[in-house]
């Protein structure tokens, strides 16, 4: 396998020749075959031989304690590699370095695929209230994503009573809730004050239950209000919509791809999370149907297959998609070749609205949805069925639409408006 990639026998006499060629080769192997190009597999490589004369030198040859000094070889390959470079440079080959190392360790050593990870956040409280996150998890049910809000929200009100000289959570009074909640008012957005307070009140409600509170204090704590239909949706005009369709270049694998999934996005108002989890088998040709079947309210939708939409998989199907067994149907271009998360769908609709100029609060695949919606509206179908074509799980959430009639408002700015009368 090396010798597609290093030409001159001293090379592969050398990368051989140390304690670890046998699983470096074996490393590059991988990476072939999971599509990385030959210019990462040239870079790669010679920090691996670079590390195996490092722990060779100080007499480390075994796995273990080689993973133990990834650090300090990090340290050796930047001051012989990136002296006198400028900051940016040296972060760039730092993390090259090390992910590197660590990618070889994960996916050769401990045959495992390596991600990056960040270190765990410790539970605030858990000396007091140890048992109140496995409260949250067994009898309230909640997600691991809504436990990683409730940490969030009551580390930043364990930073205020360490500020506070609140040493004990029995010792919490009505002037410390109200410090807190007016101090964190001034630093946080509306929508995120109030998961503040609904975190907070859950907390003190569970303090007063295991008896670590005299009395329920949780009622002290308001929730701000959030009245239903006070805000508009983000939603943008057809014709905005065809520029930002206009972004992806369709020559390339990725622009035929990323024009797939707008088309979707724009056409059927589906999420990012749904766009992700279509497969080859969703598509019914013969019959002119595509299936969402990991939709938010668990149930499943057919639609007929635009003509369009169905020439645009076509083309990607044919000049884009990666050769793999797998039936997800998006695929990232560069390797590695995994399906395309939800978090990415959402990103390339920003960066499409972005590069349109699309000015919008809060850019992503659901400005793309709350267009298909306003689309719908303004043609005159029923709400219900509209909730029902873009999967909605109660009427309550397509009324918001109903109120946003931009037109009629148009006509009554520029006229007397009697005829809407």
């Amino acid at each position: 396998m090396l010798e597609r990639f290093f030409l001159k026998p001293q090379t592969l006499d050398r990368i051989k020749g140390c304690w670890l060629g046998e699983d470096i080769e074996l490393y590059a192997a991988k990476l072939y075959e999971t599509g990385y190009s030959a210019r990462s597999i040239l870079r790669r490589v010679p920090i691996l031989v670079q590390f195996a004369d490092f722990t060779d030198a100080r007499k480390i040859h075994g796995f273990g304690p080689a993973e133990s000094v990834i650090e300090p070889f990090v340290e050796h390959w930047l001051s012989s590699h990136c002296v006198g470079a400028r900051m940016s440079l040296q972060y760039r080959e730092r993390n090259l370095a090390r992910c590197t190392v660590r990618h070889f360790f994960s996916l050769v050593v401990w045959k495992s695929e390596y991600q990056k990870r960040k270190a765990p956040v410790a539970d605030p409280f858990l000396a007091e209230a140890p048992g109140f996150f496995a409260y949250l998890r067994e009898e309230r049910g909640l997600r691991p994503e809504t436990l990683c809000q409730y940490r969030y929200h009551l580390q930043r009100f364990a930073a205020y009573l360490d500020q506070a000289d609140c040493g004990q959570l029995r010792l919490l009074s009505l002037p410390i809730i109200t410090g807190f909640i007016t101090t964190t008012a001034q630093a946080v957005s509306y929508s995120d004050m109030a998961g503040v307070a609904s975190s907070l009140r859950v907390f003190l409600l569970y303090l007063r239950r295991e008896g670590l509170l005299d009395r329920d204090i949780s009622k002290l704590v308001e929730i701000p209000q959030r009245y239903r239909l006070a805000d508009i949706p983000r939603s943008i005009s057809w014709e905005a919509v065809q520029k930002v369709l206009d972004q992806p270049d369709r020559r390339t694998v990725v622009g035929r791809r990323d024009f797939a999934m707008l088309l979707l996005m724009a056409t059927y108002g589906l999420r990012a999370r749904e766009i992700a989890a279509l497969t080859l088998d969703d598509i019914d040709w013969k019959r002119d149907r595509l299936h969402v079947r990991e939709r938010k309210a668990e149930h499943t939708t057919a639609y007929p297959l635009a003509p369009a939409i169905g020439e645009a998989i076509i083309d990607y199907l044919k000049n884009g998609r990666p050769d793999v067994s797998s039936r997800v149907l998006f695929w990232r271009h560069l390797a590695p070749r995994t399906p395309l998360t939800h978090h990415a769908v959402a990103s390339i609709a920003t960066k499409c609205l972005q590069k349109a100029g699309i000015v919008v609060r809060r850019p992503g695949s659901h400005t793309l949805r709350h267009a298909c919606v306003q689309r719908l509206v303004d043609s005159g179908f029923p709400l219900k069925t509209i909730g029902d074509y873009v999967g909605h799980r109660s009427a309550s959430s397509t009324m918001i639409y109903a109120k946003v009639q931009v037109d009629a408002l148009r006509e009554v700015a520029l006229g007397d408006g009697e005829d809407l009368l």
